[in-house]
């Protein structure tokens, strides 16, 4: 039998990082609240990233859930640079300029 700080430890794993449901709660009620901190999330990483959101547009937001849906939060800040560098991986923001300076520099 798991302790009360177990199962709720086990929950926000659920809610947050696309861990297992503990076993009570209602799945449908969890994908809601899933959701919405996953969305509350976007608006934190959103506010370190106003250009990039304006760039964006309306496909920030699905953007942002489908590479943060299962990955765990550390800060606002680093997920911010983290999905930059995962924008420009995916060739949805361009690199800067110096960016392909140092990749020649770093080839030879």
């Amino acid at each position: 039998m798991s302790t009360l700080g177990e199962r709720q430890e086990a929950l926000i794993r659920a809610l947050v990082a696309g861990g297992e449901l503990p076993e009570g709660f209602d799945k449908d009620d969890a994908a809601v609240v899933s959701a919405a901190l996953l969305r509350k999330r976007a608006g934190e990483v959103a506010h370190h990233l106003p250009v990039v959101r304006h760039t964006l547009g309306d496909r920030y937001l699905q953007l942002f859930t489908a590479w943060a849906d299962g990955r765990p939060k550390t800060t606002s800040h680093a997920d911010a640079q983290a999905f930059v560098a995962h924008l420009q991986d995916i060739g949805e923001l361009p690199r800067p300029p110096w960016y392909q300076r140092f990749r020649k520099v770093l080839r030879k």
